[in-house]
């Protein structure tokens, strides 16, 4: 599964970090990988990345296995790191069908070397070689939606995106979008999770992601929102999140 959005702090790697811990409590190992030349949930794990060959970019350089790469994290599974190197994936491999499915390939020789069977990606906030790996390497893309108007424009716009990539890969991208960043005083979240929901109705999780300071807090103590505040709203919202994913099947 794909965490993506083109619109950045609407929180994808929260949401691709914390979905991963509630499986983690649940005894299911996942494998996070970061695609972010931004290097946010690997600076999360702790791990200095000091070269671009201990990252996911030596995956497009050298195609390097996954396996060599993996970072183990507690409670959680294993991370794929990132490095800023990553920005330069486009200008210096390419848009062949090679490097766009590159991804997909190191995956699917990880799981079947033994490894995590469930993977979350980390996309970076805009369309790119990068992103465009993601895409075709899941089976699902989750869309975190902030419950804001600038937000609702960005997830109209990956709709957009995804329907046309559909005829590329020759498939229908199965998709859904969840609210984050959802605060039950203002008038506008309610608002904005009503146009979401006339727009792409049951694609729209019932579940949000209530703003909550346990969620903004435990990024910088290198935790995911259980191990930092399992009693917590934000663990709850997570939990739940997890739960409606898999129960449709999504996750």
């Amino acid at each position: 599964m794909a965490v993506f959005n083109q619109k950045g702090g609407v929180g994808k790697t929260t949401t691709a970090l914390n979905l991963a811990g509630a499986l983690g409590r649940e005894s299911a190992p996942t494998l996070l990988v970061d695609l972010d030349p931004q290097a946010h949930l690997t600076a999360i794990h702790g791990k200095v990345i000091g070269e671009a060959h201990h990252s996911v970019f030596a995956l497009y350089q050298d195609n390097r296995p996954l396996a060599e790469l993996a970072l183990e994290w507690e409670g959680i599974g294993r991370l794929i790191p990132a490095h800023a190197e990553l920005i330069k994936v486009d200008s210096i491999f390419g848009k062949g069908p090679a490097i766009l499915n590159r991804l997909n390939s190191g995956l699917q020789a990880f799981e079947a070397a033994g490894g995590e069977k469930t993977t979350i990606i980390d996309c970076c906030p805009f369309l790119g070689v990068l992103s465009l790996n993601a895409i075709f390497a899941s089976d699902r893309i989750l869309v975190p939606v902030s419950s804001d108007y600038l937000s609702l424009r960005g997830a109209l716009q990956i709709e957009h995106t995804l329907k046309a990539l559909e005829p590329v890969i020759k498939r229908r991208i199965e998709r859904r979008y969840v609210l984050t960043r959802f605060d039950r005083r203002r008038k506008m979240s309610f608002e904005i999770r009503d146009r979401l929901s006339l727009q792409f109705g049951v694609e729209l999780c019932e579940t949000v992601i209530s703003e909550n300071v346990a969620v903004a807090e435990a990024p910088a103590l290198n935790r995911d929102i259980f191990a930092h505040n399992p009693n917590s709203r934000g663990a709850a919202d997570y939990l739940e999140l997890m739960e409606e994913l898999r129960s449709a099947r999504f996750l």
